[in-house]
């Protein structure tokens, strides 16, 4: 029912959309002529539009309006793939889905085997010509096995009844798949699908583990038919594979056939039983001959006209269960865009773009199932709040060296064993955090310890960055001392360095963080002193002859003019952080967005890892919007000067 609501209001919201900007535009005074970027301004509900397209386009190609609106088709499209599975081997015997019948493929092919293998031993020169006139008898003898199966007159009364038998019960098949009613299921019968259908689950859900309570299993399709008509494709599907067994089991051979093949076997063993090792090549054109004669024995090779009813019978069956899927083939057409629902022996699955591109709505149930501190991912949640003492906080903040630096002795436990605390023992406890004051809420989770490294690495890298950037940006000394340093390390990727540093600092949050602020750092550098070098000399001899000093002239000519370029740089260092964190929590990690798709990866999780590629995204848009306003608050000079 979400999922219906949702698709009609995106609908509702891009038709909306698009006629409110057609009529805007025709309404909508523009006095700003073309290239003035306030034209660019605005536009919300293209936004709209532009969003809604995209969620459209998911709902659409993941199945998830098909699984919305007709929440049974996948069930009946599995029970018609399964029909589809046991025709598909017999269909394959005739010119229905192949150009050709099988035993006309099969013949041709082993005519064209034989004809090979004589101009191979024909043209020998390591056979001798007795050997060559034996092995030539072999093949001719291999060929003559055909015409003994393809001859209507040699084949047996018993296999001609046979197939007459298979043809009779496809035809029953037919007539009983034309009725209402079919396969006739008993009340019994009916109440023991219904509770098995119910306790199957429905299509894409996902069960939570009750010991661990971690996420088990996902059904990608129900197996039992759920409704009447998927019953009907079920029942037809289980007939078919009995008559496919039948049939395939079955095989053309008369005596006469047998003799001949049994003749062959016999005068080939004893010939190779006769060569010594000098004769080698001979006695591998012989073993080969032999495989042939075997493959012919094997095969299902009958006389032209002989499975023409049972061909007649097939075609109508398969046109009588297409026509039988009524409204199920237009939805199947429309709302499967790229793939359909497909059989393979017990099981069914999703084939196209609804296998790896997961439903919104499994998605999202997915994710708030992760969201939960009971089930989570790796019994941690991507997101929480836990209620942490406010003096493990300030135990993080202050350093230890502050007890130490006091003067004094820790204190000394007496003669009783008891240990009375001092003033130095006191402040010890203190910044170490070993005291109770009251608790705060603070987030915790996998999407937390990604977004904390970096902003971390982000923050350090500008403290350091920004400052030495507009250094090497006005002074020479500056520039020609680290420019080499830094323009050693930036062209380096950031993966090259993270197992040297993960390996020195750990796989905790310091190695991962040290990583960050390398990436950010040279950025912040290349975009202060760009912004530093850039400031026209002319505001800088303003600033003199009004009487500014360094500092003045630093604070409010240099600073100001370089602030797009180093907020510019932050928004790429962002962007550049994220891929960095990702790669290093693929490296070494146990919590971070990262760790979690590499998890998912491993286990083919797609749904968790859509969920972790939509985290970043957002996380990287809060970054960039959060910016974005900053810029339009702190330089709103931009563009205009």
């Amino acid at each position: 029912m979400l999922t219906q609501i949702i698709t009609i209001l995106i609908l509702v919201s891009i038709v909306g959309c698009i006629l409110y900007g057609r009529k805007l535009i025709r309404t909508e005074k523009i006095d700003a002529v073309f290239g003035n970027p306030e034209r660019a301004k605005g536009g919300t509900h293209w936004v709209i539009v532009g969003s809604s397209a995209i969620l459209l386009i998911w709902l659409y190609y993941s199945w998830d309006i098909a699984k919305g609106f007709y929440p049974k088709s996948a069930n009946e499209l599995c029970q018609v793939a399964k029909i589809n599975e046991s025709l598909l081997g017999l269909k394959y015997q005739f010119p229905i889905e192949e150009r050709e019948f099988k035993s006309t493929s099969i013949i041709k092919i082993e005519n064209k085997n034989l004809q090979k293998i004589s101009n191979e031993i024909k043209n020998s020169k390591d056979l001798n010509s007795q050997q060559k006139t034996v092995l030539i008898g072999f093949v001719n003898k291999t060929g003559q096995l055909i015409p003994l199966l393809t001859k209507d007159n040699l084949m047996e009364m018993e296999t001609k009844q046979k197939i007459e038998g298979i043809t009779e019960k496809i035809n029953l098949l037919i007539e009983n798949f034309k009725k209402p009613d079919y396969p006739f299921e008993t009340e019994e019968e009916l109440n023991n699908r219904l509770q098995a259908v119910k306790e199957q689950g429905e299509w894409g859900i996902t069960t939570v583990s009750a010991g661990t309570g971690s996420i088990e299993n996902t059904f990608e399709v129900p197996l039992i038919p759920a409704t009447d008509r998927g019953l009907k494709f079920n029942a037809a599907a289980e007939e078919l594979k009995v008559i496919d067994e039948e049939f395939f089991k079955l095989r053309n051979h008369n005596p006469q056939f047998k003799n001949s093949v049994k003749q062959i076997k016999d005068d080939i063993k004893a010939y190779r039983a006769g060569l010594d090792d000098s004769e080698e090549v001979a006695s591998t054109y012989a073993k080969n001959i032999v495989k042939i004669t075997r493959r012919i024995e094997f095969a299902s090779i009958y006389p032209p006209k002989a499975l023409n009813k049972m061909q007649k019978a097939i075609i109508e069956f398969d046109n009588l269960q297409k026509s039988e899927q009524g409204g199920l083939r237009i939805i199947d057409l429309l709302l499967f865009p790229a793939g359909t629902i497909v059989s393979s022996g017990t099981s069914c699955s999703e084939q196209g773009s609804g296998r790896w591109l997961p439903k919104p709505s499994d998605t999202l149930n997915k994710f708030i199932l992760m969201s939960k501190p009971s089930v989570g991912y790796k019994n941690i949640p991507l997101l929480w709040i836990d209620m942490m003492d406010v003096s493990k906080i300030i135990g993080f903040i202050l350093p230890d060296w502050i007890a130490d630096v006091l003067p004094g002795e820790y204190p000394i436990h007496t003669n009783d064993g008891v240990v009375k605390q001092n003033f130095k023992g006191k402040v010890l406890k203190i910044v170490t955090g070993d005291f109770k004051l009251f608790k705060i809420p603070v987030p915790y989770g996998h999407i937390w310890d990604s977004f904390l490294r970096v902003f971390l690495g982000l923050v350090f890298g500008i403290i350091i960055g920004v400052p030495l950037g507009l250094f090497m940006g006005l002074n020479r000394f500056a520039k020609g001392f680290f420019d080499p340093l830094i323009e050693l390390y930036r062209p380096v990727p950031p993966l090259a360095w993270a197992p040297l540093i993960i390996s020195v600092l750990g796989i905790d949050n310091t190695g991962k963080v040290f990583l960050l602020f390398m990436v950010s750092l040279s950025i912040m550098i290349i975009s202060a002193r760009a912004g530093a070098s850039g400031t026209q000399l002319s505001k800088i001899h303003a600033a003199h002859s009004l009487g500014a000093s360094k500092k003045q002239i630093l604070r409010y000519v240099i600073f100001p003019n370089s602030l797009p370029e180093i907020l510019t740089g932050i928004r790429v260092a962002v962007g550049m952080c994220w891929g960095t964190l990702v790669a290093a929590e693929f490296l070494a990690g146990t919590t971070g967005i990262g760790f979690v798709e590499n998890v998912a990866k491993k286990y083919f999780q797609y749904e968790v890892i859509w969920i972790t590629i939509f985290i970043m995204g957002m996380l990287g848009l809060l970054f960039d919007v959060t910016l974005r306003k900053i810029i339009d608050k702190t330089i709103p000079w931009r563009g205009k000067g």
